[in-house]
């Protein structure tokens, strides 16, 4: 599935199963992280379009942030295609 990051632009594809960070990063783009276990919020982003899923039971994340879109990269996977408000992406220098 195709992962585009705004105001960027960046994209890159979404294995099933891939969490959305771990996509990023071997696609060469950082996404702020910490934790990585869905508890620290650092990675929080907007999800703007498209469908996904947390891998765990209830993420750091209020019942209104996920009505909202709100979701943790660390923990989540693409559903579909998406579009996510990552204003701290950027893409690393090889």
């Amino acid at each position: 599935m195709k992962v585009r990051l705004e105001p960027s632009g960046l994209e890159f594809e979404a294995e099933a199963g891939v969490t959305l960070l771990h996509a990023a990063e071997a696609a060469g783009i950082e996404l702020p992280s910490s934790c990585r276990n869905g508890t620290c919020r650092t990675c929080i982003c907007q999800r703007l379009s498209g469908e996904s899923r947390h891998l765990i039971e209830w993420p750091g994340l209020s019942f209104d942030e996920k009505i909202d879109g709100w979701i943790l990269p660390c923990v989540a996977v693409a559903q579909s295609d998406l579009t996510l408000d990552t204003p701290q992406a950027r893409a690393l220098l090889d």
